[in-house]
């Protein structure tokens, strides 16, 4: 029997927002989440942005529907409640203690670290409330290199982890990503992952891209090529359509032609 599909979990940046499109999400991908929450399903945009930076693009898109739960910084959960989003503070106390945990063994050797890339490589290196150590690469090429590196490193402190997305990278916790975040809130569903859609473009999605969290599994057409293959090695959907209407294009493959079911209507 088809499962159905009552979670989708998109990403926001290639995924389901193009910033130089008109409109940046498409209508008909908009007609197709206000249609599946108005059946019960739930609806998690699932990015590396922070509140702040997510808000102004949502204001910007002129969304006519609006995600029941937010991960933003790929790990922090936020559920809609009303017109606020208001946090999972359980979850996000959690993944705050244990990231300044793996952080305060950190710092001492960033000094160092920086060092390193300052001599190798032109980047732009800072800091922000979500890593003591965050860098934006001058090329793919670079980003590479310094990734390999800090990988290197991250291998002598357990549980520490480097996120990339293109260019950008930070450090991380590996027990707190997209797909942890979202396992957590399919379990607070009362759902399992065979119900749950997740879309995305790029290398932090990855760890939401696995059958371990997310039963339909989709790639738009300008997703990265590791992506694309993750995706159809899990018999995924890669869209020959970019952003949001590769994200419309797989759901109706996933409803229309794998058959997999609507829920009942609430």
């Amino acid at each position: 029997m088809s499962s159905a599909i009552r979670l989708v979990s998109t990403d926001f940046d290639g995924t389901l927002f193009a910033e130089f499109e008109n409109p940046p999400v498409p209508l008909d991908l908009e007609i197709q989440i206000e249609r599946l929450q108005a059946l019960g399903v739930s609806w998690v945009i699932n990015t590396g942005r922070d509140m702040s930076s997510l808000m102004e693009a949502l204001g910007r898109a002129r969304l006519r529907v609006h995600p029941n739960f937010l991960v933003l910084v790929e790990r922090e959960i936020y559920q809609r409640e009303g017109t606020r989003f208001v946090a999972l503070e359980e979850w996000n106390h959690r993944c705050h203690d244990e990231h300044e945990a793996i952080f305060s063994r950190v710092r001492p050797d960033l000094d160092s670290l920086i060092l390193w890339i300052e001599q190798n490589f032109d980047a732009t290196l800072y800091d922000d409330p979500f890593s003591p150590l965050c860098l934006i690469a001058r090329t793919n090429e670079d980003a590479e290199k310094i990734v390999a590196h800090l990988e290197a490193y991250a291998k002598s402190i357990p549980m520490l982890t480097v996120v990339r997305n293109d260019v950008y990278a930070r450090f991380s916790h590996k027990a707190f990503n997209k797909g942890t975040a979202l396992a957590h809130i399919t379990k607070r569903l009362g759902l399992t992952a065979k119900s749950v859609f997740a879309a995305g473009d790029h290398l932090n999605d990855l760890p939401m891209l696995r059958r371990q969290y997310a039963h339909f599994l989709a790639a738009p057409a300008n997703a990265i090529e590791v992506v694309k293959t993750v995706v159809s090695a899990q018999q995924g959907y890669v869209s020959h359509q970019p952003c949001g209407k590769g994200v419309a294009r797989a759901l109706e493959f996933f409803l229309e032609v794998k058959g997999a079911k609507l829920p009942p209507a609430p």
